[in-house]
């Protein structure tokens, strides 16, 4: 079937702050043996044009997430996952997960209890990620998901930008984020500081593309810099937890607000 007359459904969910488009329609088949080479192989393919077509306006906006839905890496998983956002394809994705969940037992994927939990197990770029879905009296509540594992990559990076000089450190949890406190640039993590925040998030994250030591140590597939996750340190909680509140600039300029 010609592009131009393929059929495209999707169901939308919001995930605290974020958009989550899923494409439930059958799609043009991708290449590769698994997610991740899927992931790889997928910008300027058949999927690109679709992501594109469901990203821009007018059926899309600046800060438009969602996924392709592919084949699991193998029968481990309900289905692998491609997701995507208005300057490509990601190599993981919290917010889409939990929707992900949420979906798997919206459209029975998986036989749901009415009160109580149903793991859902997705494939995704940067690996297998399980979503927790929790019940009650027929309703989903509330879900958790356990990521891959994550860690620090490099800490004390010195990053020049417009504002002045600022210390990164660079982490892993399914993609490369540089986290920066807002204060060190006489910023904080609120509205009115948007514009400064994407500005200088893009400065950090173009700086970070170019360090040597910001890679993922065993798969260079997986050494994309995704974005810059600003932070504002809170007093401690009751249990003496750490508190945050955070803005993470992805791509180009895209702004996330889930936490």
């Amino acid at each position: 079937m010609p592009a131009r007359h393929l059929p495209v459904r999707t169901v939308d969910y919001h995930t605290g702050g974020e958009p989550f488009r899923i494409v439930v329609s059958e799609m043009p088949a991708t290449v590769g043996n698994t997610v991740l080479e899927r992931r790889t192989l997928a910008p300027g393919g058949p999927l690109d044009p679709i992501r594109a077509l469901l990203c821009n306006e007018p059926r899309g906006h600046a800060d438009m997430y969602g996924c392709f839905l592919v084949p699991a890496n193998d029968n481990g998983a309900r289905t692998g996952v491609l997701f995507w956002h208005k300057d490509g394809f990601s190599t993981a994705c919290g917010h889409g997960t939990i929707a992900l969940g949420v979906y798997a037992v919206d459209a029975g994927w998986v036989a749901a209890p009415e009160h109580g939990e149903v793991d859902v197990v997705l494939d995704v770029p940067s690996g297998r990620v399980t979503a927790r879905v929790r019940r009650e009296a027929g309703r989903t509540v509330s879900v958790a998901f356990r990521n891959v594992p994550s860690f620090v990559v490099a800490r004390g990076i010195r990053v020049a930008t417009s504002r002045g000089e600022i210390t990164v450190d660079a982490s892993f949890g399914g993609a490369i984020y540089g986290s920066a406190r807002a204060a060190d640039l006489g910023l904080s993590v609120a509205p009115q500081h948007l514009h400064e925040l994407v500005q200088v998030g893009r400065e950090i994250k173009a700086a970070l593309l170019q360090r040597d030591e910001v890679r993922h140590p065993t798969d260079d597939r997986l050494s994309d810099v995704y974005g810059t996750i600003w932070f504002d340190e809170l007093e401690p909680g009751a249990d003496g937890a750490v508190r945050q509140r955070n803005c993470t600039v992805f791509a180009d300029g895209e702004v996330d607000r889930s936490p």
